[in-house]
């Protein structure tokens, strides 16, 4: 009746096992670090960067507890804060030595100590959030009004090319503010534009009317445009501001939407707000223009002769330099969508470009009198421009085309996240800044620990005073509960903050209900009458049904504070509604697992410690 197979006791081994090992990193801490990055597009960090960091620490007689070269960074590991801070120095010494051009970052960081045969078992510890760890906090505000103007500047363009080529004469095109004015003499050809414009810019809504002597059609974005405008432009800068923070070494950024026109940056770790504050607001432009291919251009390549005049010399991904004219073709304006693939014909990866409707003439215009020529793709940052790529003109080109050539699968995604989000849509402003220092965030962590802990141990002592053997068997689920709650975290690599820390503390609460629930079910059933075996399954059957109705009852407002919350709402949320799937697997069938395996093996059981079960005496009996 109250026995378990066997299968279910290694269930219940390796779950625990699982979630030792898994929980285990938690207890390392965390070593300072110095991590190396890319600062500019086209330098990658690889084998040989890690050469020149090793060579830079021997030279100062620093040593590192670890190297490592991780993705698309270097992180070294040391024993105590003056080590790392000797060791950047030294590192950025040796990287960047131009500070006004680095072309690497080198940010201070904090990893974890956990042991390599962890970490190559993919064991991680959780992260720390803001109010834990420290770091600082930004509020950025994106300029919609721009969005919608630089959006509206581009449909002046379109306009004018329309019109010109369908031959239409027009009195002029002027922008005034967000909207578009177009002036014409009669009215007949104010007809013909004013229908070409529906056709081919569904986005405007016209008005027309008579302006003295002339007549005048007015477009203007419409809302429902206007909305979506705004919406990629926040999206666009929260991939850009992603792309950037990487350079900061950030092990887990905050960067999240607030409102319509707001993005929340938190960084939990970085105390160097100046460098911070750099990255985010740094600009990153896009332009395309053509190689030049004449015998004093390849001289100046070369270093052996002057650039020539009306061209600029830039320096390309493998250091080979390229002469470009200053003439520019397109810019990042222009191009509405970037992304990898691979050519239909040879499977080399490539990228697909597409631009607007202005870009499209242009492309088509350029390429037809410039076929087998070269045309560069810069990328300006900081006021230094450099060659992306420089590829062949096969053919005429138009609103959609492709790079190809001698790139691997991650340089062609590179390429195109670079393409796609290689500048801000909008402009941003910083309207609020917050610093949290390590200290208050480690005295955080003490009350937060202390918190869980101390509720754990009442809870605990509380459950084996009043119900005996059956309490510390609740009690021991509680600790199997609270060690589930933190390696599913850890697995998940959750970011864990302080109302997260509170969710912890309330899961334990709420999970010790169950075998409340359990154990008075127990109790009822032998102050029925029933044997000691009967009563312990018909308390584990009957009470689960209530469980399971509580619980879920539970996990549905959990699931609307993490659909409809944000912030530490939803930090609080993801730990609460976690803690409830683990409760009802501790408080169920672990716990059950553990009275089974005590008291199912007794055939003639009498009595079980469950506390005082209180039975009505003969005269109560009587006198009701």
């Amino acid at each position: 009746m109250n026995r378990y197979p066997a299968w279910k006791y290694a269930i219940m081994v390796v779950v625990l096992l699982i979630a030792a090992l898994y929980t285990l990193p938690n207890f390392f801490g965390e070593a300072p670090a110095v991590q190396v990055s890319s600062s500019k597009a086209i330098v990658k960090v690889d084998t040989t960067t890690l050469a020149k960091v090793e060579q830079a620490l021997k030279d100062a007689a620093i040593t590192a507890d670890a190297i490592t070269l991780e993705g698309s960074s270097i992180k070294a590991r040391f024993g105590d804060t003056d080590t790392q801070l000797k060791a950047k120095d030294a590192i950025q010494k040796a990287l960047a030595p131009d500070p006004e051009n680095p072309a690497y970052v080198v940010a201070l960081n904090l990893l974890s100590r956990s042991p390599a045969w962890l970490t190559s078992l993919h064991a991680f510890p959780m992260y720390l959030g803001l109010d834990l760890r420290g770091g600082v906090h930004f509020m950025l505000q994106v300029d919609m009004q721009a969005a919608l103007t630089k959006r509206a500047e581009s449909l002046t363009g379109d306009i004018r090319l329309s019109l010109r080529e369908k031959n239409i004469r027009h009195g002029g095109i002027a922008r005034n503010g967000q909207a578009i004015d177009i002036r014409f003499r009669d009215t007949e050809t104010l007809a013909s534009a004013r229908a070409l414009i529906q056709d081919q810019l569904p986005d405007l809504q016209l008005a027309d009317g008579p302006d003295g002597t002339e007549y005048k059609l007015t477009a203007t974005i419409k809302p429902e445009a206007a909305r979506r405008i705004q919406d990629q432009a926040l999206k666009q800068n929260m991939v850009t501001l992603h792309n950037r923070i990487n350079e900061l070494g950030v092990a887990e950024p905050v960067i999240q939407q607030q409102g319509i026109d707001r993005i929340v940056v938190q960084l939990p770790g970085v105390q160097d707000t100046a460098k911070a504050k750099d990255i985010l607001g740094r600009t990153a432009t896009l332009e395309m223009r053509l190689v030049e291919d004449g015998a004093e251009a390849r001289a100046a390549e070369n270093n052996s002769g002057p650039v020539p005049f009306g061209a600029e010399r830039f320096l390309e991904r493998n250091g080979q330099a390229v002469i470009v004219k200053k003439q520019v073709i397109l810019t990042g304006e222009n191009l509405t969508d970037a992304q990898p693939g691979f050519d239909s014909q040879n499977q080399q990866p490539k990228v697909d470009l597409t631009v607007d409707a202005k870009g499209g003439r242009i492309m088509r215009d350029t390429s037809r009198e410039n076929i087998k020529k070269r045309m560069a793709i810069l990328l300006f940052e900081k006021g230094k421009g450099e060659v992306l790529t420089a590829p062949v003109i096969q053919g005429e080109l138009g609103n959609r085309f492709q790079i190809s050539g001698s790139m691997s699968v991650n340089e062609a995604s590179d390429l195109a996240l670079l393409l796609r989000a290689g500048s801000l849509a909008a402009p941003m402003e910083i309207i609020e800044e917050r610093t949290i220092g390590p200290t208050l965030g480690a005295e955080n962590i003490t009350k937060g620990f202390h918190s869980v802990s101390w509720g754990f141990a009442v809870i605990v002592a509380f459950m084996a005073m009043y119900y005996m053997l059956f309490g510390l068997f609740s009690g021991i689920a509680l600790a199997v509960n609270l060690l589930l709650l933190v390696a599913v975290l850890s697995m998940l690599q959750a970011t864990l903050t302080l109302p997260g820390m509170a969710a912890m503390a309330l899961a334990l609460g709420m999970a010790i209900d169950s075998n409340v629930l359990i154990n008075e079910r127990v109790r009822e059933e032998l102050r029925g009458g029933a044997s000691p075996q009967a009563a312990i399954h018909a308390g584990y059957e009957r009470a689960w049904a209530t469980i399971l109705d509580s619980n879920i009852s539970t996990l549905i407002a959990g699931l609307a504070l993490l659909a409809f919350g944000s912030g530490p709402v939803r930090g609080f949320a993801v730990v609460h509604c976690i803690g409830i799937l683990t409760s009802m697997f501790s408080a169920v069938f672990f716990s059950r697992g553990l009275v089974n395996f005590w008291y199912g093996r007794k055939k003639k059981l009498k009595t079980v410690s469950i506390g005082t079960v209180w039975r009505p005496d003969a005269s109560t009996e009587l006198a009701k």
